[in-house]
């Protein structure tokens, strides 16, 4: 059975939206998690708009380390109520999202990773189908822009698995569902 694995980067203040501002926090220690959670994933689980940007920047990345290989040639499942067509080794999630997650976990196999994809995580944690969240916390408040947990969002009850604080101040959490 595969785990949902939600990895975010957030500020302080819980905003997720276009992460550029994580650069000058980016460092070897957050290369190797990174590295670590995609290899140990089969596939992505991406929203459209996280998608679309991905698609068009990744197939052109080369890296020593294997990371651009990976994320250019690992499947990847796209939840789109409007998106018609994908490439980049990719399959459109039409209909009923919740089901077809739940049924993806039932397949053999590690992980299916989330990266940004901000509503469908909603979505997902709305049916608790998302099994461990791992959120980079960077040491910046932005004050506006979209957060991971929405205002008036319904109550989730998460446990704390581990944490790790980079040498840039990135604090590294890994949660899961209290019950699980």
């Amino acid at each position: 059975m595969s785990k949902v694995i939600a990895a975010e980067y957030l500020t302080l203040d819980g905003v997720m939206e276009n992460p550029a501002w994580t650069t000058p926090y980016f460092n070897d220690e957050v290369g190797e998690f990174q590295h670590e959670l995609l290899f140990a994933s089969d596939a992505l689980l991406l929203g459209r708009t996280t998608y679309e940007g991905f698609a068009a920047a990744w197939p052109g990345m080369q890296d020593e380390q294997g990371f651009a290989d990976r994320m250019n040639t690992m499947p990847k499942f796209v939840a789109s109520r409007t998106l018609e067509k994908a490439d980049w080794n990719a399959q459109i999630i039409q209909g009923d999202v919740a089901a077809e997650v739940a049924r993806l976990k039932q397949e053999p196999g590690h992980n299916l990773l989330i990266y940004g994809s901000g509503e469908l995580v909603e979505y997902l944690r709305q049916h608790r189908l998302i099994d461990t969240y791992r959120l980079m916390v960077h040491p910046l408040v932005l004050g506006s822009g979209k957060r991971l947990f929405p205002e008036g969002s319904t109550n989730t009850d998460l446990q704390l698995v581990s944490s790790h604080t980079t040498s840039t101040g990135v604090l590294i959490l890994t949660y899961q569902l209290a019950d699980a």
